[in-house]
């Protein structure tokens, strides 16, 4: 089975989604559940995780409204307000939801490169475990100082780290982001998706070559037990469309054996987000 471990779905306005800019005019509409379907079968891609894409209630809500009707949303990872003293109250209702799988907070757009560290932050992170809920990290490669402190406050919470941590491929730099990356794998509590890579190069002219060494760099820090593919449909597509980036990531996982590959395609997002207890 194949499980996209990192997509969304939205409807598009401008005040919305005021982050997709002129050079993303491409992805300046709808995405919903029928294009995902659509996206999905073309892929042969069985099921897939839907990632928030704004930070509200509401937002999380209706994502979970979403996976009771379609069945290719396997579950969700949503936002919900960790620095808020009520935090707990929120996630007893939405976790009455069995689709809901995660939380996730935009730290990339925080100001405070040490956002992880907050006191308030970390109670609402603390309250996570209570509900069996894994964390994604979004950070950019200058935040993982940080986000390594915060993993290590927690280590008996699971963290799923977004886009390899977008790293400065478009820049073609590979430290200190590599060296960072090591040292988080070293954490039994962390996995990694493959995805997002290709929005953090140039989107006309990046080629495979540029991007091996970032996926040499995951591959042999977090190993095929702790790897997720990951599509970040549909942003990816103003770099690369869907089937593309999927041959890729088996291209990148070929030389694995047959488990090892099937556990980064579809048996590592199954198990850490626990798909298996959904049936």
């Amino acid at each position: 089975m194949v499980i996209d471990s990192h997509h969304h779905v939205w409807h598009y306005t401008p005040e919305d989604y005021g982050w997709i800019g002129d050079d993303m005019a491409a992805i300046r509409r709808d995405f919903l559940p029928a294009d995902l379907s659509a996206t999905l079968d073309e892929a042969g891609v069985d099921g897939a995780i839907s990632v928030q894409a704004r930070q509200t209630v509401q937002e999380t809500t209706w994502l979970l409204d979403l996976a009771r009707s379609c069945p290719r949303i396997r579950g969700v990872v949503g936002w919900v307000p960790l620095c808020d003293p009520g935090v707990t109250g929120v996630l007893e209702r939405l976790s009455e939801s069995p689709a809901l799988r995660g939380v996730r907070h935009v730290v990339q757009d925080e100001p405070d490169e040490a956002f992880m560290l907050r006191p308030d932050f970390n109670r609402g992170m603390d309250a996570l475990r209570r509900f069996d809920l894994v964390y994604d990290v979004l950070v950019f490669e200058r935040q993982l100082p940080a986000a390594l402190q915060c993993v290590d406050r927690h280590p008996d919470q699971r963290f799923v780290v977004d886009h390899i941590a977008k790293p400065r491929i478009r820049e073609g730099l590979l430290e200190p982001w590599a060296g960072r990356m090591r040292e988080l794998a070293r954490r039994p509590n962390v996995w990694c998706k493959l995805s997002g890579m290709v929005t953090e190069a140039d989107y006309r002219c990046w080629t495979v070559d540029q991007l091996r060494p970032y996926l040499t760099t995951v591959l042999d820090g977090f190993g095929p037990e702790r790897l997720l593919f990951g599509s970040d449909w549909p942003v990816c597509l103003v770099a690369c469309p869907y089937g593309r980036w999927l041959g890729i990531v088996r291209d990148a996982i070929a030389s694995l054996s047959r488990p090892e590959q099937a556990a980064i395609l579809g048996g590592n997002a199954a198990r850490v987000y626990g798909l298996e207890d959904r049936g």
